[in-house]
């Protein structure tokens, strides 16, 4: 060990005791703070007879402010606890311009030495931890809320700190980043989404701090980090923030609760409190107010993988086209226009002018169109009384406000929506049965109507949306997202990787419906290996894809007799598994029905069947979809039944990108027959 190493080591004991101290000062202030709270208690309990109102509002406002006292505390504890396994992962001296140089330990949380008031650990969302991503040894500089900080870093290092412990350190490496990169890639998956802190790369760096775009788009390509990146960014955000926006203000739009669970350890891991999530299909019922069952995205993607059926396409197609949004808006400027007809309105002796009423429904023509009516209905009361000199009857303000809306042509939205395809020529693409069952296509166009004419503002208190698989949602759906959350976003997502080419979204479409919206193109991939990198490039090409240089076993593609020895050879895969390096495998199907019938056959103990029904996401062995695989990685990923006659479409070709781009060291496809052709070549 030679003295710098040993210089550091004693540095971490050091930060590990005052750690130590730190928290059993928490401890004995949480101890007082309960004492004190149990005291005002029963103080209160024994006196409240004698208290009056003010007196009781008193007590619990001081009895609410210890309770928040302590859970600070306590949070806290648990931060400095999590600091104890591992303080801090990166170290620049700096100099800024004219003064001395000053050593700056970054890590996941702040701590200060209350008694010197020294920070001895920076957050690395600080805005001097910032140089740690952005600069090498040189020249550098950070901005703070008072301006422009200039200087020179002369050092700089990283450290893989794990259980209190030193086990390495890289220092003065103008590659440090790739090197601690290389060796994180190198392990094992674990069961969930981890942060990465301590290797956040510049570019995503940027993305992550950036704080003026009102919508920021980022197009990653598989293994990009791109979910990782905007979790980070929700987590600056957060920091930088954090007087005017908080968790709860926050809203995680998800593809699934699968997905979902799998990131769930994220942002607690970063000090961020549990943020809301919702799938696109509960907005939509909640939108719906529960009134029509509606098929889900996972049902029409599975129809699509079941049935190659011609109209059903062109039914999604038309529906995800920006022609249909424009004729959409089209159709409402026609409704506006000529769906209401004024008809003679009497109450008692008078008749209300038929110009008044058009008069009146026109002036409220910044209000949304069904909510006019109230208005109008009010307007005329008004009129009515004004020209009568008395009070209206409740009959008569009734009849009003019941004769009003009758002068519309619709009474429901889903009427309107009918009445649209009769009025764009093309009643045969909209599809309902007697149960009122929507085809998924039809779901946010609904919701879109009825926002314009209803107008709706269950979601104004999102401070910040995050959109994860934007390649999946259409231009109305983020039409209807745009109206819907007026706040800040971050979409994001991978057009490759989309399960349904015939509604998929780039990031030039979302331009279009958010014109201010920066877009990012991240291509540098670090999940796969480069052999498998290369592999899934042959199903679909992108020749600005960048893999890291982290190198492992060829792909291998296994031909079988027939299908029971493809499964044969699958549960031999995965008996041997458990004695292999990695820890997670993935055996990926193109259907549904395929996953439920290798489960079946396979009935091995400690692999689970990974459903659309399913809500946590469980490590180990997971048989399960591509679509539902979206996201996630694994160790290691077996894809059966790649044959011609299973992969054939482009939506087979989507299913197949996705499942083998999911492999992060290993790749092993199998089949009986011919093999596909997205692979022959």
């Amino acid at each position: 060990m030679n003295a710098t190493q040993q210089e550091e080591k004693e540095y971490l004991e050091e930060i590990k005791e005052k750690l130590t101290l730190a928290i059993r000062r928490i401890d004995g202030a949480v101890r007082q703070s309960s004492d004190e709270l149990r005291e005002k208690k029963q103080y209160i309990h024994e006196h409240q007879s004698g208290m009056d109102d003010a007196d009781m509002v008193a007590a619990g406002q001081s009895i609410d402010r210890m309770a928040f006292t302590g859970e600070a505390a306590v949070s806290r504890k648990r931060k400095l606890l999590k600091l104890g396994q591992s303080p801090y992962f990166g170290r620049i001296d700096f100099a800024p311009q004219g003064k001395g140089k000053l050593p700056v330990y970054i890590g996941v949380y702040s701590f200060i030495d209350e008694r010197q008031r020294q920070n001895l650990i920076y957050d690395w969302r600080a805005p001097i931890s910032s140089m740690f991503y952005d600069f090498e040894l040189g020249e550098a500089s950070f901005t703070t809320p008072s301006g422009l900080i200039q200087g020179t870093i002369d050092l700089k290092r990283q450290y893989k700190i794990r259980d209190g412990r030193l086990e390495f350190m890289i220092e003065n490496d103008v590659n440090i980043h790739d090197d601690v990169l290389q060796r994180e890639l190198a392990k094992s998956s674990d069961d969930k989404m981890k942060n990465i802190v301590a290797t956040i790369q510049r570019d995503q760096n940027a993305v992550i701090r950036n704080e003026t775009a009102q919508v920021m788009v980022i197009q990653g390509v598989a293994g990009s980090g791109k979910t990782s990146i905007a979790l980070h960014r929700i987590a600056f955000l957060l920091y930088r923030y954090r007087e005017t926006i908080a968790a709860n203000d926050v809203l995680i739009i998800s593809p699934n609760k699968v997905f979902a669970d799998y990131i769930s350890n994220v942002l607690p891991e970063l000090g961020e409190e549990h943020i809301p999530e919702l799938g696109m299909e509960e907005l939509a019922a909640d939108l719906l107010d529960h009134k029509y069952p509606f098929q889900t995205f996972f049902e029409q993607v599975s129809a699509l993988l079941d049935n190659h059926n011609a109209a059903f396409i062109e039914r999604i197609r038309f529906k995800s086209s920006f022609e249909f949004l424009s004729q959409l808006n089209q159709y409402l400027i026609y409704v506006e226009n000529t769906y209401f007809t004024v008809t003679e309105l009497r109450v008692g002796n008078i008749i209300v002018p038929l110009p008044f009423l058009l008069a009146r429904y026109k002036t409220y023509h910044r209000v949304p169109l069904l909510k006019r009516f109230a208005l109008v209905a009010e307007d005329v009361r008004t009129y009515v009384r004004d020209a009568t000199r008395r009070k209206l009857t409740r009959q008569e303000k009734a009849m009003i406000g019941e004769a009003i809306p009758r002068m519309f042509k619709f009474h429901q939205v889903l009427d309107l929506y009918r009445d649209f395809y009769r009025w764009v020529g093309k009643p045969e693409l909209f599809r309902i049965d007697y149960r009122l069952h929507l085809e998924y296509a039809d779901v946010f166009a609904l919701i879109y109507l009825r926002l314009r004419l209803e107008g709706i503002t269950a979601y104004d208190h999102v401070k910040h949306l995050l959109v994860d698989e934007m390649q999946d949602y259409t231009p109305v759906q983020y039409a209807v997202l745009s109206r819907l959350f007026l706040c800040r976003k971050t979409i994001l997502g991978d057009v490759s990787q989309t399960v349904n080419p015939y509604s998929a979204s780039s990031a030039e479409t979302i331009e279009r419906v958010f014109s201010q919206a920066d877009v990012v193109k991240l291509y540098r991939s670090y999940r796969s290996t480069v052999e498998i990198t290369a592999f899934t490039q042959r199903i679909t090409p992108n020749p600005r894809i960048i893999p890291l240089e982290r190198h492992g076993q060829e792909p291998v593609v296994a031909r079988f007799a027939n299908n029971e020895e493809e499964l044969q050879a699958i549960q031999r895969m995965i008996t041997t598994f458990p004695g292999s390096e990695n820890h997670s495998l993935g055996i990926i199907c193109k259907t549904l029905r395929q996953a439920v019938e290798v489960h079946r056959a396979l009935e091995a103990s400690g692999v689970y069947l990974l459903t659309n029904e399913s809500t946590l996401f469980k490590e180990g062995i997971i048989i399960t979809t591509a679509h539902l695989a979206k996201g996630l990685e694994f160790d290691a990923v077996i894809v059966p039944f790649a044959s011609a006659q299973n992969y054939k479409t482009e939506v087979d070709k989507s299913m197949l990108y996705v499942a083998c781009t999911r492999a992060m060291h290993q790749l092993t496809l199998t089949y009986s027959g011919a093999i596909t052709a997205f692979l022959s070549a």
